[in-house]
């Protein structure tokens, strides 16, 4: 299967950088050229969700963590080149643990997608020799000059 070069950017933002905010960049992006399909819905759901709890939004984040266990359910647990099955158990914790935040409360902690296809892990290793980490992350919706290059088609 071929993949994505977006994808591998999301892919490097989410386990390399933690930045999600850029995860929501990319994947947005790749989600509408793909039709909107719901899987990719799901993946960027997990980044938005994991974005607003690091931000202490308790309720955002576990809004978008459910929403995406409901969306990431129906697929099989090695699609898209990743262990699926790994990061779906692990939002449906999170999003359980976030559930019931007021009477349990945690420290927020980072999920990693675990990369099965060897293709698309070389493509990651290619990509993120060519992304640089956002330091300081973003948190908010601005526009950076990631976006305007890719925008211009000077960035894939």
């Amino acid at each position: 299967m071929k993949h994505d070069r977006l994808y591998a950017a999301f892919l490097i933002y989410f386990n390399r950088d933690q930045d999600y905010f850029e995860c929501h960049e990319v994947m947005e992006e790749l989600w509408l050229q793909l039709d909107k399909n719901p899987l990719y819905k799901g993946l960027l759901q997990v980044a938005v969700g994991l974005y607003h709890f690091r931000n202490g939004n308790v309720t955002g984040g576990q809004k978008m963590m459910e929403s995406a266990v409901r969306r990431l359910r129906p697929y099989p647990p090695d699609s898209l080149g990743i262990n699926l099955g790994k990061l779906l158990r692990e939002t449906e914790q999170y999003a359980a643990a976030l559930a019931s935040y007021n009477d349990s409360p945690f420290s927020y902690y980072d999920l990693e997608i675990e990369i099965q296809d060897v293709h698309l892990l070389e493509l990651v290793e290619k990509t993120a020799a060519e992304i640089t980490p956002n330091i300081p992350q973003r948190r908010g919706p601005q526009r950076g000059a990631k976006h305007e290059l890719r925008m211009q088609g000077k960035l894939k």
